[in-house]
């Protein structure tokens, strides 16, 4: 899909990814790109300097999201791309991290996207096109070391985003999840050297890249090429791929001191 003259909504488009496609779409030509965030204050800065509409929006509300595409419709006029990009880090542990952790990653990223598509299926189904994008992460593909509710709840995040794709692609509806490493937001790891990622990436070149995604087609998106060898190495070998896992983990705990 094409991003010209279209309307889209960007979720967490108050900074970082979601700001820098938000502003790389009204540059390619798009009628309107919707910017929400859970600070309203972000989501009206950068809507005025796009010249669209920004609201502040907490995603895991239902009720919210839903009034928010009933206006779109109704003020802009149908929804053709559906960024949901809004997504935080959490809290690090395994099965030990409190019930509050889980249940917050789960809302914010599974719950918010199934909110999402259900919210902009119908019409996107009844016009025969439409596009939703779901920012998961590599962690999804792989493992986060140390942080399993984000893992977890980032893995869930790309199965629910192939279930969509598979059930409604023969619909005219297009999906993509991208599962990026490293970008230079408040989300971005610091430590290079731990396995965390592979180097740090500007949100304005993954802009580009999920644009170049979505009009191709592509479901997976990488702003980091790396992470495609290490799912097929996980893939054709995975007891070695957590043996590589442990020891990587085991390092992580040398240097912090824990």
């Amino acid at each position: 899909m094409d991003i010209k003259d279209r309307i889209a909504i960007v979720t967490g488009g108050g900074g970082g990814i979601g700001s820098a496609v938000a502003r790389h779409w009204m540059a390619e030509g798009a009628k309107a790109v919707v910017v929400a965030d859970r600070d309203g204050e972000a989501a009206r800065a950068v809507g005025a300097e796009i010249g669209c509409l920004g609201v502040e929006l907490d995603v895991t509300d239902e009720a919210a999201l839903v009034g928010l595409v009933d206006r779109v419709e109704d003020e802009v006029g149908p929804i053709d791309i559906f960024f949901s990009n809004a997504g935080a880090g959490g809290a690090g542990g395994g099965v030990e991290a409190p019930n509050e952790a889980w249940q917050m990653q789960w809302e914010l990223h599974v719950m918010a996207h199934v909110y999402a598509a259900r919210a902009v299926l119908p019409s996107m189904i009844a016009r025969g096109e439409g596009y939703l994008v779901h920012t998961a992460s590599a962690a999804g593909l792989l493992a986060a070391v140390g942080s399993a509710p984000y893992s977890v709840t980032k893995a869930a995040c790309i199965k629910l985003a192939e279930t969509i794709a598979i059930a409604h692609g023969d619909d005219g509806i297009g999906v993509s999840v991208l599962c990026p490493q490293g970008v230079n937001t408040a989300m971005a790891p610091r430590q290079l050297g731990d396995g965390g990622t592979d180097g740090i990436v500007e949100p304005e070149y993954v802009a580009e890249v999920v644009t170049e995604a979505i009009r191709d087609g592509r479901f997976l998106i990488l702003s980091h090429p790396e992470v495609q060898t290490y799912v097929e190495r996980k893939a054709a070998d995975p007891d070695r791929w957590l043996k590589g896992m442990r020891r990587l983990r085991a390092r992580s705990i040398d240097r912090s001191g824990g």
